[in-house]
This record gives C-alpha cells, sequence and structure tokens, in this order.
C-alpha cells in the first residue's frame, strides 16, 4: 500500500521555527525525487523544496535562506526544517514525489503563522 504521511504542523508566531516530516511507505522512495508542497486557503497548490535522490535541492523563491528539505533514505523519511516564519507561510503542507503524483496526496500538515 502507497502511503505518505506528514506530521510535525503546529501554529507558531511569526519568526519562529518547525520542522515538519513525511513517512513514505510502499514507494521505491530511495530512487525518487521528493517534494514539499503547500496549499494556502483560496489559492493553488504549490511546491516549496524538492530533493532529488542524489541530495540535490531546489527552493520557491519565497522560502529560499528560511527552508531546508532533506532526506533520509534508511527511514523513508523527508523533511522540511522551517525557519523565521511568517504569516504568508500559513498552508496546508503536503509532500509527493517531485514531479507530482496526482494519485500520490497525504492527508497534509496545518502550518499556521500568526502575527
Amino acid at each position: 500500500q502507497v502511503q505518505l504521511v506528514e506530521s510535525g504542523g503546529d501554529l507558531v508566531l511569526a519568526g519562529g521555527s518547525l520542522r515538519l516530516s513525511c513517512a513514505a511507505s510502499g514507494i521505491m522512495f530511495r530512487a525518487n525525487a521528493m517534494g514539499w508542497y503547500r496549499q494556502a486557503p483560496g489559492k493553488q497548490r504549490e511546491l516549496v523544496a524538492a530533493v532529488t535522490s542524489g541530495g540535490s535541492t531546489n527552493y520557491a523563491d519565497s522560502v529560499k535562506g528560511r527552508f531546508t528539505i532533506s532526506r533520509h533514505n534508511a527511514n523513508n523519511t523527508v523533511y522540511l526544517q522551517m525557519n523565521s516564519l511568517k504569516p504568508e507561510d500559513t498552508a496546508v503542507y503536503y509532500c509527493n514525489s517531485y514531479p507530482l503524483l496526482p494519485w500520490l496526496w497525504g492527508q497534509g500538515t496545518q502550518v499556521t503563522v500568526s502575527s
């Protein structure tokens, strides 16, 4: 059974930090590039960051220098360290393959940043 389970979201003050985790099962995790995506109310889902199987990363301009994506292949887990959070980072965060697979979405984890 293919499954992605996101966790780590919370309510934080602006300037704070959070670390999101995504546990993957049922997919060839080591071979897949993985991404973190987010969807804010009334907006389309967007790519936040991605990491290749070899560890290369890329980021949306809006999060460069604040967010760090990483992966732990032995644990089939991908992480998103988020620092200097801003109210505009408020969204539901999801992980998925990169490029995304439309059928692979998990339940997401809510991040709320208050000013």
